[in-house]
């Protein structure tokens, strides 16, 4: 069970960070030379495909991520210290998405919908910052897990 569990939380956290690389690094300057109504419009697009994607990632890696901690580290007492990093950067960018769904968000897909491009823009500006922040946690995250288990904080 613990190998099923490490395999979803690796696919959850591929998903996540791997769809923010993509957004952020090849989508965001491929679609900066669009009208911004078309530019606007496609990015509100993207999120509400991609954001169930996200939501799900959440709840797999803190399923898995809680049943590997108490059944392959027996606690949090016992468990290493890029196990407890992990933890708490998960949760901080589980929260700058909560933060990011329900806020900036719904300013965009309002903002869209009635076409206020100035506002839209505004509401886009402020989700690409909180994606680059997550995504830079994200790779912090990835790295801190894959050399962490190898030594990195002995």
């Amino acid at each position: 069970m613990n190998a099923l569990a490490i395999a979803l939380h690796g696919l959850a956290a591929v998903i996540w960070i791997g769809g923010m690389f993509f957004a952020y690094v090849i989508l965001r300057p491929s679609v900066a030379l669009l009208e911004p109504h078309r530019r606007l419009g496609l990015w509100a697009a993207v999120f509400r495909r991609f954001f169930p994607w996200v939501w799900m990632s959440i709840a797999v890696l803190l399923v898995s991520g809680y049943w590997l901690v108490f059944n392959a580290f027996g606690g949090f007492a016992t468990s290493p210290i890029h196990v407890h990093l992990m933890h708490a950067l998960g949760l901080l960018m589980s929260g700058l998405f909560i933060y990011l769904y329900y806020r900036p968000y719904p300013l965009l897909k309002q903002s869209v919908a009635q076409e206020d491009w100035p506002a839209a823009g505004t509401a886009l500006n402020r989700v690409r910052h909180i994606v680059l922040v997550n995504l830079i946690i994200g790779i912090v995250l990835v790295v801190v897990v894959l050399a962490g288990r190898y030594g990195l904080f002995l």
